[in-house]
């Protein structure tokens, strides 16, 4: 699991210390930011991947968690009132609401492990797709280079012919203009060459696409029948 941040939002430093205490047991243990009303403003840049919301001064949970502004992301209100757990589920339906009855740390560490493995594996799969994403675009980009070799060749030979012809007549141009008509003539080659150098690579992936089906093939068995 990637290095994931958990938000503890509470007025209450036993119960931060007490999650925090907890969760280093773990095998994982992700970063920490332990925030609170008070120190709320300045805390609210940074991102976070889960909340845990314990006691607050002002004891309303609903605003609680509205202060935080979670959005998408997972949250878990430990409720010490029954009060407390129907204003929750009321207002925030996603948010998951326990009880802070004993053992009730064992519980948040539990669920939000859990919790944090779920978004680890979102974002891990989002970064798949992107990755996939963008190998599609490289390899149509790569493909069409390669189709357009052939212009890109007719379109060299052109050039090269006519540099050519015009080099082999020294007297028709200035020194200035044959220096030019030199200088396009060597990247006209450096051009041809890259060319070159795609098919090159396209004749190589090829090749190691062909072994690597010979390696993966089931073996044939030849079955020699007795008598």
């Amino acid at each position: 699991m990637s290095q994931l941040r958990v938000l503890i939002f509470t007025d209450d430093p036993d119960f931060a210390h007490m999650v925090v205490a907890r969760w280093q047991t773990e095998r994982i243990v992700p970063t920490f930011l332990i925030s609170s009303d008070a120190t709320w403003e300045k805390d609210k840049e940074v991102n976070y991947d889960l909340a845990i919301v314990g006691p607050t001064a002002a004891n309303d949970p609903v605003a609680a968690l509205r202060r935080i502004e979670y959005g998408a992301r997972p949250v878990l209100y430990v409720a010490n009132r029954a009060q407390q757990v129907q204003a929750v589920r009321s207002a925030h339906s996603r948010s998951l609401v326990l009880n802070d009855y004993e053992g009730w740390v064992n519980a948040v560490v539990l669920l939000a492990g859990e919790a944090l493995r779920r978004v680890d594996a979102t974002l891990r799969a989002k970064k798949a797709e992107q990755s996939v994403s963008a190998q599609q675009r490289h390899a149509m980009l790569g493909r069409y280079m390669l189709d357009m070799r052939h212009s890109l060749n007719n379109a060299l030979t052109s050039i090269l012919g006519n540099s050519e012809l015009l080099l082999l007549e020294p007297g028709k141009v200035s020194a200035d203009v044959r220096e030019q008509i030199e200088t396009i003539h060597r990247m006209s080659m450096r051009v041809h060459e890259i060319i070159q150098r795609f098919s090159s690579i396209e004749t190589e992936m090829q090749f190691a696409e062909r072994q690597s089906h010979r390696e993966i093939a089931p073996p044939v068995h030849n079955f020699v029948h007795g008598d």
